[in-house]
């Protein structure tokens, strides 16, 4: 005979888990604030300073030193020398990870559009009476912001970023000023979102539109339009999941301004990126496939569902549907094992990768499914979380990598949660 869970007890447990994830936000929190939100990152072994010291600057060995740093199961960055910085792409997810800190502790109101008195948000009621670390979260989320205008990269049409390290491809050097859609489509979305604190914000970010459509090379193609994904990046080949990253940056923009321009250069890059859809229900990293060693990714498809549910959120149409529903079935059924853990591609299960479990947080989050968003929680903190904070980078068959990333780990994770509280306390999804 089932055992029926009486309703308050069920309740009190909800409201204990949801506490229990409070802390951990709290918790990821203060671990990169305490380093500055500078740590290490997926590919930035070209920034060794054993690299800076020899006299010579070659191709390949700059890419044997990023791959000693990137590929091995214990990280050598110490031993050679690579710096710990700000990641770009990074400093954009602490600082929304920050503000919905200072939402889901009632810092301030999204209503206010005359500005947010940053002062008093120290010592309001809501911050003594609910977080007794005493962090100004609000202001650290202004102040993450400010760095992301102060960082941008310059000498392009608009508002753009991208990492802060040099990175050593096949065909070329990328440099810390090159910028990247990625990178700056997720600040555009923290600027976007942190419009409260300063009203300058959302029109710095609009001229990310510029960037993208005069840098990135936006054209037309047969069935809709493509982008460049960065300077560095080869001719002969298409990043899908850039270019749907790119579309929901728009779309951001088109939420904000409605400006129908907008909305309509996105449809066209989405458009294309339905039309590179296979069969069943996912898309490989690349055009031509053959292009890239990745398959059908866990994270990188789940970039595109959600420009994909972004669009459908903010436009209300049904242009996308057919569409989002055997993408969805095929990222919740292909892509995650019914524990909550990632696979690692349409045919592999390992590695287990934490920027996949983030990402598929963040997209059962927004598509309605929080109780799977919930499961990958469990999951990620029971396999890749070390306490006090600090989250793993891997699950492999038999190994875990024990690395924290600051970027890929902590931020991504960070985000994730953020993101899942605010939808549990809206009663709702949040805006994604």
């Amino acid at each position: 005979m089932t055992q029926r869970i009486p309703a308050h007890t069920a309740e009190r447990s909800a409201v204990e888990d949801e506490r229990q994830l409070m802390d951990r936000l709290r918790e990821t929190l203060a671990f990169a604030r305490a380093r500055d939100y500078r740590g290490w990152d997926y590919g930035d072994g070209m920034s060794s300073r054993l690299l800076k010291w020899l006299p010579i600057d070659n191709k390949w060995l700059n890419i044997a030193v990023q791959e000693l740093a990137k590929r091995p199961p214990v990280n050598l960055r110490p031993l050679l020398l690579v710096e710990q910085k700000r990641n770009y792409k990074g400093t954009a997810l602490f600082a929304m990870s920050n503000l919905n800190m200072a939402r889901l502790l009632g810092e301030f109101d999204d209503a206010d559009s005359d500005g947010i008195d940053l002062a008093a948000t120290a010592t309001n009621g809501h911050q003594a009476n609910q977080d007794k670390s005493g962090v100004n979260y609000t202001k650290e989320a202004y102040d993450l912001n400010e760095w992301l205008i102060a960082n941008r990269s310059v000498g392009y049409h608009g508002f753009c970023g991208g990492h802060k390290h040099p990175i050593q491809h096949l065909d070329g050097k990328g440099l810390p000023n090159d910028p990247d859609i990625v990178s700056t489509s997720f600040a555009v979305k923290s600027l976007l979102s942190a419009a409260p604190l300063d009203p300058m914000y959302p029109s710095i970010a609009k001229t990310a539109s510029d960037f993208l459509i005069e840098d990135l090379n936006y054209r037309s193609v047969d069935d809709g339009a493509r982008i460049d994904y960065h300077f560095n990046h080869p001719s002969d080949a298409y990043t899908i999941n850039a270019g749907a990253i790119g579309a929901r940056m728009l779309i951001d923009l088109y939420a904000y301004f409605d400006d129908e321009r907008l909305r309509e250069r996105a449809e066209g890059i989405l458009d294309h990126v339905v039309d590179l859809q296979t069969d069943i229900g996912g898309w490989t990293y690349r055009e031509p496939p053959s292009a890239s060693h990745l398959s059908m990714d866990n994270h990188h498809n789940g970039f595109i569902v959600e420009a994909l549910l972004r669009y459908r959120e903010v436009t209300g149409s049904d242009r996308y549907n057919e569409t989002i529903d055997s993408s969805l079935s095929f990222y919740r059924n292909t892509l995650f094992d019914p524990s909550g853990a990632p696979n690692w591609d349409e045919t592999s299960t390992y590695p287990r990768d934490i920027h996949a479990s983030a990402q598929g947080i963040l997209v059962f989050t927004y598509s309605g499914n929080l109780d799977f968003a919930r499961r990958i929680i469990a999951w990620t903190l029971d396999q890749l979380y070390r306490g006090e904070g600090q989250f793993y980078y891997r699950k492999h068959r038999l190994y875990t990598t024990r690395i924290t990333l600051m970027r890929w780990c902590q931020a991504w994770m960070a985000y994730a949660i953020s993101e899942y509280l605010r939808a549990l306390k809206n009663g709702a999804n949040p805006t994604l």
